[in-house]
């Protein structure tokens, strides 16, 4: 006993090790960085917004989009088939804004309820090289949205990720679990474009040049994937070089979030099933970081539990919890989410157990995408 407890112990190290590395070399790249302003630009933009029986949050959309604070946009509206009254609401502010253009998809038989079919042909009727890109139910945190998302474009960086968090529903604690998962993947995948190793982006806030698009011959290589328009994108198209990050208030992007535990689980039995398309090193290093804060934490009540060098478990243990506490929250402050950070602790364990929930179902389950 004594000698599996020793191994037990040299595990509980290393994984704490790892985890170490993983907030100390990488997350803290993205929190504690000092912000930089770049100089706004006044580069000809397209901005994209797909819809698919988006009725009710167009109408408090729309009206914000139509009055950003930048001299030169178009905005492309692009009606998946919708069944709703969508369609006759895009018509209407067609009709009232000569920078509006309106892209109506049809049903195909081969990409039927494909969202990247119907933003292949909403960014081919753009005429602009530079694509802004949000969803309908996403609200921009100001009339400077446009503005702060393009200035961090440069003849190298053509590749732009944006924030995209969740409104606040005061006295929900789902919502601070769905808050506190959005701010751990956007600091998850900030860090690693500073690195130089960008994997994904949020569709609910992305800028790329044209060009890029093309470069990998837009979703082809993952059309038949439904889901993944922005992170298996920017899983193939973005490097160090052409990419840059925006965490400027003023440029975020704010969405509904869901209600019920059940409308969450299955938005993220979806995101995970879209992870498995990453290159190698992404599904590595997010696996890794996985793997060792589940062995970590699970090591670490085992060894307690039979007092085995208890002291030093419990002061590595609660040097984790600091640590960790410290870098996500210079983080999530970043992100305007310092109030999720409060309940760290706990958040990390029920997302543990959800996303192993999630594993399990996705091996029997096909989960279900786009509307």
């Amino acid at each position: 006993m004594e000698t599996i407890l020793f191994i037990l112990f040299i595990a509980f190290l290393v994984f704490f090790v790892i985890q170490f590395i993983y907030q100390s070399v990488v997350f803290s790249r993205f929190s504690f960085v000092q912000p930089k302003k770049d100089t706004p630009k006044s580069i000809p933009v397209s901005v994209l917004v797909c819809a698919k029986n988006e009725y009710e949050n167009l109408k408090k959309i729309l009206p914000i989009l139509v009055s950003q604070n930048y001299p030169n946009y178009e905005l492309v509206l692009i009606d998946d088939a919708s069944s709703d009254e969508t369609l006759d609401l895009l018509e209407e502010y067609e009709k009232q804004y000569s920078f509006i253009k309106l892209v109506k998809v049809k049903n195909n038989e081969a990409f039927w309820g494909n969202k990247k079919f119907a933003l292949t042909l909403g960014i081919k009727a753009s005429k602009n090289e530079y694509l802004l890109f949000t969803d309908a139910d996403c609200c921009p945190n100001s009339e400077n949205w446009i503005t702060e998302m393009t200035s961090h474009f440069s003849f190298k960086k053509t590749i732009v990720l944006g924030y995209g968090g969740y409104e606040k529903i005061k006295g929900s604690f789902l919502n601070k679990i769905i808050r506190y998962e959005t701010v751990l993947t956007a600091i998850q995948y900030f860090s690693w474009a500073k690195i130089g190793k960008p994997y994904m982006g949020v569709g609910r806030n992305l800028a790329y040049k044209k060009s890029e698009f093309f470069n990998v011959n837009g979703f082809i290589n993952h059309i038949r994937v439904r889901s993944g328009d922005d992170d298996l994108f920017i899983n193939e198209a973005a490097n160090k070089a052409n990419t840059a990050l925006c965490y400027n208030p003023e440029g975020f992007t704010y969405s509904k979030p869901k209600t019920t535990y059940k409308d969450w689980f299955l938005q993220k039995r979806r995101h995970v099933s879209t992870a498995k398309h990453y290159k190698g090193f992404d599904k590595f290093q997010l696996a890794l970081f996985f793997i060792s804060q589940v062995l970590c934490i699970t090591l670490a009540i085992i060894l307690l539990s039979f007092q085995y060098n208890w002291i030093i478990v419990a002061s590595v243990l609660g040097f984790r919890y600091i640590f960790n506490w410290i870098v996500l929250g210079y983080g999530a402050a970043k992100l305007n989410e310092k109030d999720i950070i409060v309940w760290y602790p706990i958040f990390e364990i029920i997302l543990i157990f959800t996303q192993i929930r999630v594993f399990f179902t996705n091996l029997i389950f096909k989960p279900v995408h786009w509307k």
